[in-house]
């Protein structure tokens, strides 16, 4: 059985969300990690984890959200962290694609979260795109641990992170053809690393140009398995202790 540790099953993606679940677990999908990035996502997470008995989530504000999210938008997150299946801040961090005319603002709210996770001993969902130097030296202020999500970096970087005490997340960029992911992956321990699909987003080959939902898990699963030439049941078994370790679940 597995895990999709970080998802993002919102009624504006998914019509129906029921047979996404049930298409899931009659794989081996069997609990999902539901992420928000800001307040009206938070709120349908909340709706969702209380609805879904083997659905947890993470909330918090994506770095995206940074000029328009409110103080209130903050309050409420709080309010929420000690809901016992609220396992996780996420999905939070810094993203410079687009654009780093608000990197300050970024780092702000980014910290704030950081400071909540310290506060309520949650683990972190982190973001980073293009901003791999300054979402280390953030984190690196403060007493938290947690999973680099959608991680795609160097193996320089992997380590950094993994040193800290950070998992990895992989999910269907993994198996990208113009990809050099498993080079670096391959060379990690398997103890580290989490799966996720980040669906809707990044679905994994063969299926590249269709949404993304969670029972590619078994697809990002079968694939890492034969990096590391082990059975998929041996995958599930030490996946599933990374999750224990890491979240109250």
């Amino acid at each position: 059985m597995f895990t999709d540790t970080h998802c993002h099953i919102y009624q504006e993606y998914y019509e129906d969300i029921s047979l996404i679940i049930n298409n899931a677990s009659s794989l081996g999908v069997n609990r999902f990690i539901n992420n928000g990035c800001d307040y009206k996502s938070n709120l349908e997470v909340l709706d969702l984890i209380n609805k879904y008995p083997n659905m947890y989530g993470a909330i918090g504000i994506h770095p995206e959200n940074v000029d328009t999210y409110t103080q209130s938008d903050l309050n409420h997150l709080e309010a929420n962290l000690t809901n016992p299946k609220v396992i996780a801040i996420g999905e939070i961090g810094l993203d410079y694609h687009y654009t780093k005319d608000n990197k300050d603002a970024q780092i702000k709210l980014f910290e704030t979260q950081l400071s909540l996770a310290e506060k309520y001993h949650l683990p972190v969902i982190v973001h980073n795109r293009d901003a791999t130097l300054d979402t280390i030296e953030t984190l690196k202020k403060y007493k938290v641990t947690g999973v680099i999500h959608s991680f795609s970096g160097s193996l320089e970087t992997a380590q950094i992170y993994l040193k800290m005490g950070f998992y990895l997340g992989i999910n269907g960029v993994i198996t990208f053809k113009n990809a050099n992911l498993k080079d670096i992956i391959k060379n990690l321990p398997l103890n580290k690393l989490l799966l996720e699909t980040d669906s809707p987003y990044l679905t994994p080959e063969p299926y590249r140009g269709t949404q993304n939902n969670p029972e590619h898990i078994i697809d990002i699963a079968n694939f890492v398995a034969n990096l590391f030439n082990i059975t998929l049941e041996e995958l599930s078994k030490i996946t599933n202790e990374n999750i224990t370790h890491l979240f109250d679940i």
